[in-house]
C-alpha cells in the first residue's frame, strides 16, 4: 500500500508539479526577454531621449535626421540580439524541461531495471 501511494504521487501530483514547475520557467524566460514587445518595438530609437523636430538651417535637421536613423539601426540591432538570444533560451530551457520531465517518468523504474541487470549477471565495463 505504502509503495502504491508512492507511486500515485509520483505520477499523479508529482508528476503535474513537475510540469508546473517547468511551465512557470518558460514563463519567466519569456517575461524576462519581453520577446513580443521587442518586436513590437524593434525600430524604436535606441536610448534616444528627444526625438521630436528640429528647427534650424538645412544642415541641423539633416543631423538630426541621420542621428534618428543612427539611434533607429542600433535599436533595430540590440533587440534582434535580443530576439534571437530569448528564443535560444526558451529553445534550451524547452528542452531540459521535456528531459526533466521524462527523467522523472523513468527514475521510479531503475531499481527493478537494476534488479534484473544483477539476476541476468551484467557487470559495467569498469569494474
Amino acid at each position: 500500500m505504502f509503495i502504491v501511494g508512492i507511486l500515485s504521487w509520483w505520477y499523479g501530483a508529482g508528476l503535474m508539479a513537475r510540469i508546473a514547475s517547468v511551465q512557470a520557467k518558460i514563463a519567466s524566460i519569456m517575461d524576462y526577454f519581453s520577446i513580443d514587445l521587442l518586436l513590437r518595438t524593434i525600430f524604436s530609437p535606441f536610448k534616444q531621449i528627444s526625438a521630436g523636430s528640429v528647427s534650424g538651417p538645412v544642415g541641423v535637421k539633416l543631423r538630426a535626421l541621420l542621428d534618428r536613423i543612427f539611434s533607429r539601426i542600433i535599436g533595430a540591432v540590440v533587440r534582434s540580439l535580443l530576439i534571437v538570444v530569448g528564443v535560444i533560451g526558451i529553445m534550451l530551457t524547452v528542452l531540459f524541461g521535456v528531459i526533466l520531465v521524462a527523467s522523472w517518468l523513468v527514475v521510479p523504474t531503475l531499481p527493478f531495471v537494476g534488479i534484473i541487470l544483477t539476476l541476468i549477471g551484467w557487470t559495467p565495463s569498469w569494474m
